[in-house]
């Protein structure tokens, strides 16, 4: 049984990386649901119609990711 879900992207932030069949890996803010948004990193195919599986982090863990990244030389 699959389960029903919405999702509207509120913002855009960056594309990471696009694959041979035009699939883009990007950060973007993502409502899922009607809840407030989250940083969302995931694959999307071409005009955000279908999507890969992804990871979602709230504002407290996208600040200790950037601490965390802003560590590597």
């Amino acid at each position: 049984m699959s389960q029903k879900f919405s999702y509207e992207i509120m913002e855009e932030i960056a594309v990471l990386s696009k694959n041979s069949k035009g699939w883009q890996k990007e950060i973007n803010l993502v409502s899922w649901n009607g809840n407030p948004p989250k940083f969302d990193i995931r694959d999307w195919a071409p005009n955000h119609e279908k999507m890969g599986k992804g990871l979602t982090l709230t504002n407290e863990e996208m600040d200790t990711l950037k601490l965390f990244l802003s560590t590597f030389e």
